[in-house]
């Protein structure tokens, strides 16, 4: 299959890149077909049966069920498969202080000699999925030879195809935002750009803040306390007041599952790992209340049947005690202000929608774009504004 000359590596890249597809053995897909067929369906509660798919108990009943059914009669993995291998993907060998990591990634490399390095980072219950849209715009718009940019999407340690976390020793943010600065070096990479959205968002922001060849950052999701100065906490328009009622109505209504991935990540990751009918609802419920129209039953599948093959659902929860509970860290705090060019999308439907001035308060903000429509996953709901929104931040800041 031809990939369009992206998957040329750059020069001065490292011996410890190498490429790789994408191929789930067969008996692995067998084995969760029965799964899915013989997984039981909790009965019908008043919680799970509200009037007209109601969700603000939870999940229906009515919509796991053809969800199922769906999953056990007409998705079909291969022909994902096929399509995730039009892109270029690698593995690259990182030597790190918490020991040896390998780090998936997928890439559009450039072939000109002033291309861009740009890492684009994801977030739970997310993976490199939801970039693949975005890098069909660039890779549809440009070719490997005109390409102004080096396009990075890694799979975040202990997500799909990376490395699981060590099992003697605490990971966190500032251990991701290391490894991916290292991959940047093997990459052959002087300077570059980040960009992400929640947990790639936090890794971003420290990468930023921390490392030198992060040169700009740019962040579609930033969790952070109102800032102390009440002037600054006013300063917001009816826009922005009416996100700011929804982000309240999820701090009391759409957390628990952080709290449980923060406080009890092993009870909740055997959980997970137990049933894919299980996985299925925990996800899926995510993927329809984080958004701001809901994905199609594939791209929702797509996403759980990857983390249910490559077994991330109790590798992935490593995050969440970090940025929950007392002395927990946020975008607001100041170990982590970002002297650098910082450019920021804010989009409606996002779970932190918080106000400009708040921003503004953790960083210097030299470009910001605010959009009528989007959710939580950005680059898969609205992949067409935040690659615009990324150009265009380049242009602006980005100098030789």
């Amino acid at each position: 299959m031809s990939l369009g000359g992206f998957n040329a590596l750059p020069n001065g890249v490292s011996n410890a890149i190498t490429p790789w597809k994408v191929n789930i053995p067969q008996q692995d897909l067998d084995t969760l077909a029965t799964l899915v067929k013989i997984a039981p369906l909790a009965p019908p509660t008043f919680e799970n049966s509200l009037p007209g798919q109601n969700r603000r108990l939870g999940l229906p009943r009515d919509w796991l069920r053809a969800a199922k059914g769906y999953w056990e009669t007409e998705f079909d993995w291969r022909k994902h498969e096929e399509h995730l291998n039009t892109f270029p993907h690698f593995k690259a060998s990182i030597k790190d202080t918490l020991g040896n990591f390998d780090v998936h990634f997928v890439a559009l490399f450039s072939k000109r000699k002033d291309a861009i390095p740009i890492l684009f980072l994801h977030g739970w219950p997310g993976s490199f999925l939801e970039f693949l849209p975005l890098l069909h715009i660039l890779r549809s718009k440009y070719s490997a030879e005109d390409l102004p940019y080096h396009l990075v999407v890694p799979s975040l340690p202990g997500y799909t195809f990376s490395s699981a976390p060590p099992l003697d020793q605490d990971f966190r943010a500032d251990d991701a935002a290391r490894i991916f600065d290292t991959l940047a070096s093997v990459l052959g990479f002087e300077s570059y750009m980040v960009q992400g959205g929640d947990v790639g968002g936090r890794v971003a922001r420290i990468m930023a803040a921390q490392y030198p060849k992060c040169k700009i950052v740019h962040l579609n999701t930033h969790p952070m306390n109102p800032p102390a100065d009440s002037d600054i906490r006013s300063a917001i328009d009816d826009v922005e007041k009416a996100a700011l009622e929804r982000h309240n109505f999820f701090l009391h209504n759409g957390t628990g599952y952080a709290w449980e991935h923060a406080t009890r990540p092993s009870t909740i990751g055997f959980v997970l790992s137990s049933s894919p009918l299980a996985l299925l609802a925990w996800i899926g419920e995510k993927f329809m209340d984080w958004t701001d129209d809901d994905p199609s039953l594939d791209v929702i599948l797509e996403s759980v049947t990857l983390y249910w093959l490559t077994g991330c659902a109790s590798t992935s929860l490593w995050s969440y005690r970090q940025f929950y509970g007392p002395g927990a860290d946020n975008h607001g705090s100041k170990k982590w202000y970002i002297n650098k060019p910082f450019g920021y999308s804010w989009f409606p439907r996002e779970l932190n929608p918080v106000p400009k001035a708040w921003i503004e308060t953790t960083g210097n903000l030299v470009f910001f774009k605010r959009h009528d429509k989007g959710g939580h996953f950005a680059a898969m709901e609205r992949p067409e504004d935040l690659c615009n929104d990324v150009e265009e931040f380049l242009q602006k800041v980005w100098h030789d």
